[in-house]
């Protein structure tokens, strides 16, 4: 009797057993195709990684590639500025001096032919004083 009565507890063990293995049968042939997807999923992400690795690798080398240049456009415009600072300073000096002569080269004439309208002027009104006082004497 005894065997009778721990036969049934092992056979309602056996029962429990047996749906436990096949629930974890069952779960596996569930997840084989799930973790089989996420696998295809990660391998694919790996991939446009990788893609955007080179993407911003070839950008990078672009960035560089522009900074040489701006710092090459800046030597240059600095070199541009000093340039035209000394062109500046060599070709006002003389454009200076050569305004100033040119200005009183004009006022001397200026001058000049002023004074001698006065002359002519001076000796018209003597002319004619002297006409006067010959026609009065």
């Amino acid at each position: 009797m005894l065997v009778l009565v721990l036969a049934v507890p092992l056979l309602r063990l056996r029962h429990t057993v047996d749906a436990a293995t096949r629930a974890i049968r069952d779960l596996n042939d569930r997840s084989a195709p799930i973790l089989g997807k996420a696998d295809l999923t990660m391998g694919n992400v790996n991939t446009a990684l990788g893609q955007v690795q080179t993407t911003l690798d070839g950008v990078n080398l672009q960035l560089r590639k522009v900074d040489t240049i701006t710092g090459h456009a800046e030597h240059v415009s600095a070199n541009i500025a000093n340039l035209a600072t000394v062109v500046t300073s060599v070709a006002a000096n003389p454009l200076v001096k050569v305004a100033a002569a040119g200005y009183g080269v004009r006022r001397a004439a200026a001058r000049r032919g002023r004074a001698e309208e006065e002359r002519e002027t001076r000796a018209q009104v003597r002319d004619r004083r002297k006409g006067r006082r010959r026609a009065a004497g």
